[in-house]
């Protein structure tokens, strides 16, 4: 998590019979992503790399607005542009119920269908995100709906002091709202699972879907101090895989086939520690590893403390990328590093790119705009000076966010490797003749503002303005190099 360095410085029944294609009412395949082992897969067959970008409006009413610091037709261009080919959208809990459990408010649901509408209409792939920081506005976070927000007895009785965020996490009061969220004290973590239904009912048929995103960093409670060391095993096998796979069970009653994707205890984000989710039941869940991954280093750099280089991070996103290939076999899933960054620390944001890259890692980028985050450790995190203002985009940033890169690839995908200083770009993988949609390839108009050359070992090559595609009658391993021209 993007806040963890300020921390670490103080089923049973139902079953998918498979993840393939969604068809629309008219018999044609939808767009939508699903697992095939550790790689997210469209529904053409082809293996998908996402490059994207989260989208999180962290104030009333929760979703980003129609005006050039919001969200608009030209955002939606400009991701395109440079190939962000993926968002995480927060579909906050605190706007799709507001007022009682089981309600949707359908306002809300119309103000994130003009940004989804953008996104599919561009082929950029969309994972739902129920983000909290803090569990609620109470606490100086946001998230969950004020109805779900209850004072705990006995920190009822007295005023509540207003914690810096992200020290309001580990009072004994928020510490203790968690652990009742996780003991369904209430019901709460019905309500919770009534929304997620409520979500998955708007969304299964959603062209460019990559499903759900359960909880963000979901926060252990009063324990939290021991997850630092441990990574908290009980916390997982009695509070966050029952709670998971209670919410991963409703909304199969609704979407049978949609992507359901779990998080790991927060700390594990910034702390070099086991996770310990384990396979839900079921033979097939269709199920991903939404993780994190925030090195402390670049917090500390930031932060002016003397010797600290952010170039100590290339061992730490090593063994946080490692981590989640082994979580995500062991549960049966698709792994996403679905937040890092957060920083204007461009040799951080290289490096985790390059590591991402080494282990074929998807991503999220924290975050696409700042849009006045009020939970976080660093304003320097967006990708523009004025959110308002697109042509104030942070070029160094840009240039190591924005790669070539596999998007999709219609075969098996042996290996990739990107230059962000010379923009040459090398690829392996081996053809399938049986997927008819070509393997297809984002060239960063950055590094090659002069065009590019392709070579291919076999097939027929095509290029559109930043995209390359190539088609291969031929089950051979094909090598591919681009090369910017001078």
């Amino acid at each position: 998590m993007r806040k963890l360095a300020a921390v670490l410085l103080a089923l049973a029944s139902v079953t998918v019979a498979s993840p393939a294609r969604a068809e629309s009412n008219s018999g044609q395949q939808v767009p939508q992503l699903h697992r095939e082992g550790r790689h997210l897969v469209d529904q053409l067959g082809r293996t998908v790399i996402v490059h994207g970008v989260n989208m999180v409006w962290k104030r009333a009413p929760y979703a980003p607005p129609d005006t050039p610091a919001g969200f608009t037709t030209a955002d939606a261009d400009w991701l395109q542009k440079y190939g962000f080919n993926g968002a995480r959208l927060g579909v906050l809990w605190a706007g799709v119920t507001p007022d009682r459990p089981d309600v949707a408010d359908p306002a809300y649901f119309a103000r994130w269908d003009r940004v989804t509408d953008l996104l599919a209409a561009r082929g950029i792939w969309m994972q739902f995100d129920q983000h909290q920081d803090q569990w609620h506005e109470t606490y100086g976070g946001e998230g969950v709906p004020g109805w779900a927000a209850e004072r705990p007895f006995p920190y009822s009785l007295l005023p509540w002091f207003p914690v810096p965020f992200p020290e309001g996490y580990w009072t004994p009061e928020v510490s203790t709202v968690f652990d009742n969220f996780w003991a369904n004290k209430g019901g709460l973590q019905d309500d919770w699972t009534t929304y997620w239904k409520l979500v998955a009912a708007h969304y299964k048929d959603q062209p460019y879907s990559m499903g759900y995103d359960l909880m963000n960093e979901p926060f252990a409670g009063v324990e939290w101090s021991t997850c630092l060391v441990t990574g908290c095993p009980t916390t997982y096998r009695q509070e966050l895989q029952p709670a998971m796979t209670k919410a991963l069970q409703g909304i199969r009653q609704v979407d049978p086939r949609g992507l359901v994707w779990w998080e790991p205890q927060q700390l594990s984000s910034g702390v070099q520690v086991p996770t310990y989710y384990t396979a839900p039941p079921g033979d097939e869940q269709n199920l991903g590893l939404s993780w994190h991954n925030y090195c402390t280093w670049v917090f500390l750099k930031s932060a002016g403390v003397p010797l600290a280089n952010s170039d100590n991070c290339r061992s730490f996103s090593q063994d946080r990328e490692q981590n989640a290939l082994q979580q995500a076999a062991t549960m049966r899933a698709v792994p996403l590093m679905t937040e890092w960054g957060a920083t204007d620390d461009t040799d951080a944001i290289g490096i985790d790119a390059d590591v991402a890259d080494e282990h074929q890692m998807g991503w999220m980028y924290w975050a696409y705009k700042h849009w006045d985050d009020p939970t976080t450790a660093d304003d320097a995190q967006g990708l523009f000076t004025d959110d308002a203002d697109l042509s104030t985009v942070k070029v160094d940033k840009l240039r190591q966010l924005v790669r070539t890169y596999p998007q999709a690839t219609a075969g098996t995908l042996g290996s990739y490797d990107y230059d962000p200083a010379t923009g040459r770009f090398t690829m392996t993988y081996t053809a399938d003749p049986a997927i008819h949609a070509p393997t297809r390839i984002f060239v960063s108009p950055l590094t090659s503002p002069h065009g590019f050359d392709v070579a291919a070992s076999a097939g027929d090559v095509s290029v559109h303005g930043s995209y390359v595609d190539l088609r291969a009658d031929t089950t051979q391993e094909i090598q591919v190099t681009i090369t910017p021209r001078p």
